[in-house]
């Protein structure tokens, strides 16, 4: 999970007044006053209008404008006009340049990693094309990135209708490549479609450097921001050399990212593990060079495919059977599965891909496997003598409780939803992968009926958990959170009901509770304690989770709905949930425990960007009248740094948030203009969930194994003892 920081915008409300006040301004250079940062609390200014007669008798609110403001707006018409003149025609990759975020989703540092599987996933087309086997990448101590792959090699001749070498146009002409389909593709699977990830990442580069080994040569050329700086040169390669493939090596281009230039080897060792586990007969290297420090190296090859995907994601887990696995080839299409249940689980993991591309949003592959899945299971159930009901039938997620399942679709013309490729389309792929699920998940479990056995027993309590909690679920959509009588009673609830400018902040205790519903803005700012450590929905079912008290005020207090129900953002009572605890162990516990419950519960929270983590000082550092808040060891050195040798301060060491008076939580964790708060996303959907299972989970030995690992890395001095 990446930790991003995101200010928080202004109020609506003072938008909307800046707007109207600079619009009826009677003259261009009026000054308006601007509340102080600091000011606590903001005030609704009223807009004076007069009231006139309108259609059917019903007041109309107008406003006046003097002769001076109708010059000054002719002016602004006349200064705007839109002629031939202001339309600009961006050159080749001029776009890029001008928009990136279109491109790589941020200019900060998920943008930055994804050149890097930009390059990688071209790499890969060509071994899902079977033309490659090894692919090196390597951070570089000069922050740049190297990727180099044994494939054909990109075609080094004269292109027919650029007439410059293949290598310069597809690096500086955007939709050029040779994934398009049809009987000139070079490729009949490939995850690049549209021709522009080599040529957008030479746009966002300092400089860039690409090397081609084929046909017996070495063929070189430099770029620099989209633009070629040499001709394409050749060397002949030594008779005995057999050397083939692309090496592409850039340089980001600090004009463009926001942060800085800096690549993190588990975000790149995350995407590099999925694609190994999805492509069994490549091998994949990944080093890191960093001066006067150990060279970071791993290699990456899963021969077991996604086999051993599904094992390592139920690596801390209680598996019921070995991992099922089956593959299907139907009309260009090909279909893998592996799937494996497990019995100390009681949430399911479904994760989706086509053309090695994750599809997080689901498509056609997903609904036709969560379909047949349940059919088939049903078919076997109503001839089984463990379900003595032969009317229930089970539902689709009774089914999947405790299922680890892995679908991988390589398909000739993908149709994705979207520019981002998060959602499959094709009609054609349900249809195949229902028939695929059917035939061979019948076919095994008839062969293995202990298997058969285990999947039912497990189906079958997780239908009578949830018939156990079916109570405490209707109680959930009764309770209209709508109404104030249905709200848990230790809410301090905000005056505002826009769900969009309003927020919450789940604390810890009666104390801290105390002194933030003190300190806060109650009109947009709402209180939730919690009595100590919630559930650790982890290692309990459904039934017990709806009966928890704190789990109840939870869903209740944020509209959080049903568990297993589609998501509805609108539906929400706060578009800002701030996690705000000590910053001690049990600070710390208790977030964990919180941020399982939202990843258990309801992932597309972390999707929507609502999760928030407060961050409150560490130290008070007092010097004379001045008063600084330090957020750890770092920024108390820099601060005491900053003074003279024989100042005299004092130092505080926070404890808690109950020790800090009201007014102080509000200065330094919870004022928009002062506070830092930390957003949490989900990157890596597969290595979130292997984190909360083993954290969370109930196999102890892999915690244990952990905590010795990772001893060496602890400062002693920082230890809460």
């Amino acid at each position: 999970m990446a930790l991003l920081l995101r200010p928080s915008p202004p109020p609506p409300h003072l938008r909307l007044l800046l707007r109207r006040l600079l619009s009826s301004a009677p003259t261009p250079s009026r000054l308006l006053p601007v509340p102080s940062p600091s000011a606590r609390h903001l005030f609704r200014p009223r807009v004076v209008a007069a009231a006139v007669p309108g259609r059917n008798g019903v007041a109309v609110r107008a406003f006046m404008a003097s002769t001076a403001a109708s010059d000054a707006m002719q002016e602004k018409r006349v200064a705007g006009e839109y002629t031939a003149a202001n339309v600009q025609v961006l050159e080749a990759l001029d776009g890029v340049r001008k928009r990136p975020g279109m491109y790589i989703g941020s200019t900060g540092p998920r943008g930055l990693h994804h050149l890097v599987v930009e390059i990688l996933d071209n790499a890969v087309d060509e071994a899902q094309a079977g033309y490659a086997t090894e692919i090196n990448v390597v951070l570089h101590d000069d922050n740049s990135v190297s990727v180099t792959d044994n494939g054909r090699g990109i075609p080094t001749d004269i292109h027919p209708q650029t007439k410059k070498s293949c290598v310069e146009t597809v690096l500086t002409l955007m939709h050029a490549g040779g994934k398009f389909g049809g009987s000139t593709s070079s490729y009949s699977i490939a995850g690049g479609l549209h021709g522009v990830g080599l040529s957008v990442v030479n746009a966002l580069s300092e400089a860039l450097e690409v090397t081609v080994c084929r046909d017996g040569k070495e063929y070189r050329q430099h770029y620099s921001r989209g633009k070629p700086l040499t001709t394409l040169s050749s060397t002949t390669l030594p008779d005995e050399s057999s050397r083939q493939g692309s090496c592409i090596r850039f340089w980001p281009d600090k004009e463009i990212f926001t942060t800085a230039i800096e690549f993190d080897f588990s975000t790149i060792s995350s995407r590099i593990r999925e694609l190994a586990f999805l492509n069994p007969e490549l091998t994949i290297t990944l080093t890191k060079e960093e001066q006067d420090a150990q060279v970071q190296h791993n290699e990456y090859c899963y021969a077991g495919g996604l086999v051993e995907y599904v094992a390592w994601l139920n690596t801390d887990k209680k598996p019921l059977h070995d991992p099922i696995a089956f593959r299907k080839e139907l009309d260009g299409i090909i279909v893998d599965v592996s799937l494996q249940w497990c019995s100390d689980s009681y949430s399911d993991t479904v994760l989706g891909y086509a053309n090695s591309i994750r599809t997080i949003d689901g498509g056609t592959h997903i609904e036709g496997l969560k379909t047949s899945l349940t059919r088939t299971i049903n078919s076997f159930a109503k001839k089984s003598k463990i379900m003595k009901d032969k009317d229930i039938s089970l539902s689709g997620e009774h089914v999947r409780e405790g299922m680890t399942c892995i679908i991988s679709v390589k398909v000739p013309n993908p149709e994705f939803e979207g520019q981002t490729k998060t959602r499959l389309g094709n009609p054609e792929v349900r249809r195949i992968v229902e028939q695929s699920v059917q035939e061979n998940l019948t076919e095994y479990l008839e062969l293995h009926p202990d298997v058969l056995d285990s999947i039912l027993s497990k189906s079958l309590n997780a239908l009578k958990a949830a018939l156990a909690a079916k109570r405490a679920r209707e109680l959930v959509r009764t309770k209209s959170v709508l109404k104030s009588s249905s709200l848990p009673g230790k809410l301090a609830d905000c005056a505002s009901s826009n769900p969009a400018e309003s927020e919450i902040f789940i604390v810890e205790g009666d104390s801290a509770g105390g002194s933030a519903k003190q300190g806060r803005d109650r009109k947009f700012q709402a209180i939730l304690p919690l009595r100590g450590k919630i559930l650790n929905i982890e290692r309990r079912d459904e039934a017990a989770m709806y009966k928890n008290e704190e789990i109840q005020n939870l869903i209740l207090g944020l509209g959080l709905g049903v568990k297993g129900e589609d998501f509805k953002k609108e539906a929400l009572r706060y578009h800002k949930i701030v996690i705000l605890t000590d910053a001690d162990v049990d600070g710390a516990h208790i977030r964990t425990l919180l941020l399982t419950f939202f990843f258990r519960y309801q992932r597309a929270l972390f999707d929507e960007g609502c999760i928030y983590v407060g961050v409150p000082p560490l130290y008070k550092v007092e010097r004379g009248k001045q008063v600084h808040y330090c957020y750890d060891e770092a920024d108390l050195k820099e601060l005491v740094n900053t003074f003279p040798t024989n100042a005299s301060y004092n130092t505080q060491r926070f404890k808690g948030l109950g020790e800090m008076m009201p007014l102080q939580l509000w200065e330094t964790t919870m004022d928009p203009e002062r506070r830092l708060l930390k957003q949490l996303t989900v990157e890596d959907a597969a290595e979130a969930n292997v984190v909360f299972s083993s954290l969370m989970g109930a196999r102890v030995e892999y915690r244990k194994e952990l905590i010795q690992k990772a001893a060496s890395m602890v400062n002693l001095d920082h230890l809460d003892i």
